[in-house]
Formats: C-alpha cells, sequence, structure tokens
C-alpha cells in the first residue's frame, strides 16, 4: 500500500499492510481449541465451556444443522441475546459455508417478516419467549421451513437451571417460555446431546458470503449487507494486528455489544475467539449494574463499548468503591465519545479508551486512535492497516476536499462488503470505484486523523448555514449537569429548519432554558445555539444503545402537522 499521512503515526508493531492469512471464520475455533483447548472461552453466568469444550458443541450443532438440511449457502437466522446458543450457532453456520443472518430479538413481526424472507431464510434458531410472543404468529407469512428453540435456562448449571425459569417468567415481558413440541419445531439443547461432534466437510472459499448483516433501517426497510469471508476474517486480523500488547489465551472480554449487531459480532465475538479470550457473555447491555459485577467479578480485560455505557458506568452508584482496574484496552464506537465521559471512565479503571469508526458494510472497523500511540480526543483516528479513506465533496462525490475542509468519508479496503443482498442499484450507489460512500462528514487534520462532524441525513440547513448536531450534543454533555443530550433540526417557516435539543439531567441536578442557552452561547457561534429545549427523563435508543434522532423528529413533524390541523 502506498505511504500515507497517517502512517507515521501508527505505533511500533503495527504494520501498514498486513500478510493476510485466508482463514475462514468458522476454522478460526478449530485453532484456537488446538492452542487453547484448557482456556475459559465462554462465561454465561454459571456455565463455562474452555476452547476445546466449545468447538465441540459447535461441531455438534453443525452436525444437527446438516442433519435438517443446511449445505453451503442455506440461510440460517440466528435471533438471541448473547448466550452461549447465539455464539454457538453462530459459529456452526460458518462451518457448514451458510449464511448466517443476525436477528434482532426486540424486532416486531412486521421487522421479522421482512428480514427473513428478503434473506430467503429456510432455518430459524430462536428463544422460547420469541416463539410464544411473536414468531409462532408468523410462521405461515416467512419461509422458514425449521425452527430450533433455544431457551436461557437450558444451559445454566444447577441449581440455577431449576431457578431461573421462575425468575425469567416473572419479567415484564417474560423472557421464558414452555413451548410445547410440534411439526418442524426442535429445541437447541436436545440437538447439541443427540448429535455426533462429526459435521461434513465443506470447502468454503473466502470469497463466499458468510454474512447477510442487516442495516438499522433508520431510512426505511433495513438492506442486507453481504459479508464474505474475506470481508470479517481480514476486518478480524486488522483488529488483532492495532491492539498490540494482548496475551494470547489469557484476555477476558466483556461481550455486552449483542452479536446481532456487526460491532458485536466482530469485536465482542469472531476477535476474542481467533485470540483465545475469555468471552463473559452480557445478554442485556442495559443492565449496568449486572455489566459492572462481572467487570469486577471475572476481572476483565477487554471492554468493547458504546460511549452510553462507559459514561453509564461513569455515574453507577459507588463506582469509585468498585475494582475495575484489571480493565487495561476499551474500544469505543457508534457515537461520539465525549471528552468527559472518556477521562473519568479511563481515571477510573486506569485504562486507554481508542475511539474508532466503521459501519455494517465494511465489517465493521475502519479507523481507530492508536492504542500506546497519539490519541485525538474526539477523533475517530486514523485508518486501518491496508484501508485507505478520503474526504470528498458531499455532493458530486468527486474532488477530493483540502485538509481541514468538511466533505464525505469514503472507504476503500478488504473490509468493504460485497453489497446489498437483492438491491443492486442501492450497492452501484453506495460503492462507486471500489470506494464505499459512508454518508458520514467528516475533516482531515494535517496528520491524517479523521474526525465526524456528522450524518448527510443528520445535517441542519438553518437560514443557508449547514449545523451538525454532534457537535452541539458534544458541547452538551461536557456540562457536569447534563447527562445526555440529542440534537435534532425541526422545520421552520423562516429559517428553513432550526435547532431542537432534548436534555436528560444527571439525578438531582437543576437547569432551565437559560442556562442551557448561556452554556451553549459560550461555545458555539449564535447561530447553532439551540432555539427550542425540551427536559426529558429519558432518551429513544436503539438496542446498541444509539440514539434515535429519527424517532424525536417523526415526533416533532407530527406534533406540527397536529398543531396546524
Amino acid at each position: 500500500m502506498d505511504e500515507k499521512l497517517w502512517h507515521k503515526f501508527y505505533e511500533e508493531g503495527v504494520p501498514i499492510t498486513i500478510d493476510f492469512q485466508d482463514i475462514p471464520i468458522g476454522h478460526y475455533l478449530d485453532r484456537s481449541a488446538r492452542e487453547f483447548g484448557n482456556a475459559k472461552a465462554l462465561v454465561f453466568m454459571n456455565c463455562e465451556f474452555n476452547y476445546a469444550q466449545l468447538k465441540d458443541e459447535v461441531d455438534r450443532f453443525a452436525t444437527a444443522l446438516a442433519g435438517l438440511g443446511v449445505v453451503k449457502g442455506t440461510r440460517v437466522a440466528v435471533q438471541a441475546p448473547n448466550i452461549p446458543q447465539c455464539a454457538i450457532a453462530y459459529l456452526a453456520i460458518q462451518r457448514l459455508g451458510g449464511h448466517a443472518v443476525m436477528t434482532n430479538p426486540l424486532y416486531m413481526p412486521r421487522e421479522i417478516i421482512h428480514q427473513w424472507n428478503d434473506a430467503e431464510v429456510e432455518i430459524a434458531v430462536t428463544m422460547d419467549f420469541l416463539w410464544e410472543q411473536k414468531v409462532r404468529a408468523i410462521r405461515d407469512k416467512v419461509g422458514v421451513r425449521e425452527y430450533i428453540i433455544a431457551s436461557i435456562p437450558e444451559y445454566l448449571g444447577f441449581p440455577l437451571n431449576l431457578l431461573a425459569p421462575l425468575k425469567l417468567k416473572r419479567q415484564d415481558p417474560p423472557i421464558y417460555a414452555k413451548v410445547k413440541p410440534e411439526p418442524g419445531l426442535h429445541f437447541f439443547r436436545k440437538l447439541v446431546k443427540s448429535s455426533a461432534a462429526s459435521p461434513p466437510p465443506v470447502s468454503v472459499d473466502m470469497d463466499d458470503i458468510a454474512v447477510i448483516q442487516y442495516t438499522g433501517g433508520t431510512t426505511g426497510l433495513s438492506k442486507g449487507a453481504m459479508l464474505s469471508h474475506r470481508n470479517l476474517s481480514y476486518n478480524v486480523q486488522q483488529v488483532r494486528s492495532w491492539f498490540t500488547g494482548l496475551e494470547p489465551g489469557k484476555e477476558v472480554l466483556l461481550a455486552c455489544l449483542p452479536f446481532f449487531h456487526i460491532f458485536g459480532l466482530t469485536v465482542c465475538l469472531t476477535w476474542p475467539v481467533t485470540v483465545g479470550a475469555a468471552m463473559i457473555l452480557q445478554p442485556n447491555p442495559r443492565d449496568i449494574p449486572g455489566l459492572v459485577k462481572n467487570i469486577v467479578k471475572h476481572r476483565v480485560t477487554l471492554f468493547p463499548a458504546l460511549p452510553a455505557l462507559f459514561n453509564a458506568i461513569n455515574n453507577f452508584e459507588n463506582i469509585e468503591t468498585m475494582d475495575l482496574s484489571s480493565i487495561k484496552r476499551c474500544f469505543s464506537g457508534s457515537a461520539p465519545l465525549p471528552e468527559d465521559v472518556q477521562n473519568r471512565f479511563e481515571k477510573l479503571t486506569n485504562s486507554i479508551i481508542v475511539e474508532g469508526f466503521g459501519l455494517t458494510e465494511t465489517s465493521p472497523v475502519v479507523t481507530c486512535n492508536p492504542v500506546m500511540g497519539k490519541r485525538k480526543i474526539g477523533h475517530i483516528g486514523i485508518p486501518a492497516p491496508d484501508t485507505d479513506v478520503r474526504i470528498v465533496d458531499p455532493e458530486s462525490g468527486l474532488p477530493e476536499s483540502k485538509i481541514g475542509e468538511v466533505g464525505e468519508l469514503i472507504v476503500r479496503g478488504p473490509q468493504v462488503m460485497v453489497g446489498y443482498l437483492n438491491r443492486e442499484q442501492e450497492t452501484a450507489n453506495m460503492i462507486r470505484n471500489g470506494w464505499l460512500y459512508t454518508g458520514d462528514l467528516a475533516i482531515m487534520d494535517e496528520e491524517g486523523y479523521f474526525k465526524i462532524v456528522g450524518r448527510k441525513k443528520d445535517m441542519i440547513i438553518a437560514s443557508g448555514y449547514n449545523i451538525f448536531p454532534d457537535e452541539i450534543d458534544r458541547i452538551l454533555m461536557a456540562h457536569d449537569k447534563i447527562f445526555e443530550s440529542c440534537t435534532i433540526g425541526i422545520p421552520d417557516d423562516k429559517r428553513g429548519e432550526t435547532v431542537k435539543s432534548f436534555i436528560v439531567l444527571q439525578p438531582g441536578e437543576m437547569m432551565d432554558e437559560a442556562d442551557l442557552k448561556a452554556w451553549c452561547a459560550s461555545e458555539l457561534a449564535a447561530y447553532k445555539v439551540p432555539k427550542h429545549w425540551e427536559f426529558r427523563t429519558e432518551l429513544p435508543k436503539t438496542a446498541m444503545m444509539k440514539l434515535l434522532r429519527r424517532d424525536l423528529r417523526d415526533e416533532e413533524i407530527a406534533k406540527q402537522k397536529a398543531g396546524n390541523a
């Protein structure tokens, strides 16, 4: 790869270009089972597998899937939180050369129908409670021919395997259900126990599809990004090269980011398997007490997370009295990381947080701040090895922008998806001449570090001025009385659009609009200062705890229409 401006900031030991190994995703587990067979692989409450045991479970489930007709290219949906069955199912699908369709358990029936029919799913692994609450009712609306039912208690040891169903049934909604046998229905643990650890050999090519990963659907129906074994395997190798100083077979990673999201799938499942790390499974990333407990109890060393999680831990009651000192490396993505959040977490833990950037369509990692090198707060860092990034004119997408100018960020590298399933035109719009156009607006500085300033679709144009909501939210979040904020543009007769911010205060704190305006006015140009404010107790988020600007904008437009009716 040609020498780039940012290469001189790679820390020692990180290569500019990688001698990639052609390892299909399903084969990483074989290697770790050989090298770290006795090392912990999965920990879920009182259930533990070492790597040899995990390989045995995966091989048995792969044998069972093959018995149900799964062959190379079969689409298999996995609809589960971060529990052992989710990891086992994903790795078994890869062993057989199937296409994994990772499905959000929070999806409503309409969303499930769209995704499974679009992907032509034939086999679905789902949860007992999801079957009863959502899936059974849509059985005649999807093309799935065999269902495999998983249950949270089935891998737990005594006495939790007996106590858990009682507790889980009392949740609202319940997350345990007794499912009666019926044709086309199979039970996960029974399948594993009744199958030999001898799946049929399958030749998997690096350019074969491994995952059909659906986007969040924030601009309409979600699209299936086709990610090949090369995309995912090379991206994992890029991540591994970036995080120097790890001890294979000895690291402990808190897997709280959901595996149905590409960030969690790559960084919390595939990457730890490649280094023989123990994965501490956390099904609910919003369970902050459980998250803190797992960090302390299991002496977590690697913590990939989101800004909202770092912030929640910072504000957890009596967090200063808890020993979080085991954490060495943290990887933050999916949303901007406020400087005060980063500083406080690093002080609490003595760890290092590196902020990065990625997309579903890039497997996902594109850029990251160096771990032991020069980090720039508020920046997404520099491109990973063998990755090229440019800033281009956001309208024409052609001329490359000058240093310091805002433009659209485009990416080229081995992690860029094959394309969108069944959407040739949208693929052609997204990938042009080998470059993926991200839709993110960014700036590159004189040292080759990149900073995201917003999404093209989120940019507010007020009286001809371009305003980026992320910039306003960074300023608001820097106030010690503000827990969270989310800024949007709303229609305005005079300005075209105007700025509104939604605020969640820290517990026990008080502020009014005058305080907020004064704070923003001291940090922002007058045209950027929000004209409207609303205090809330919480803000809408995705399952990945990403703020849903779209939902807030839809609410505001509905209010305006109702007022004008």
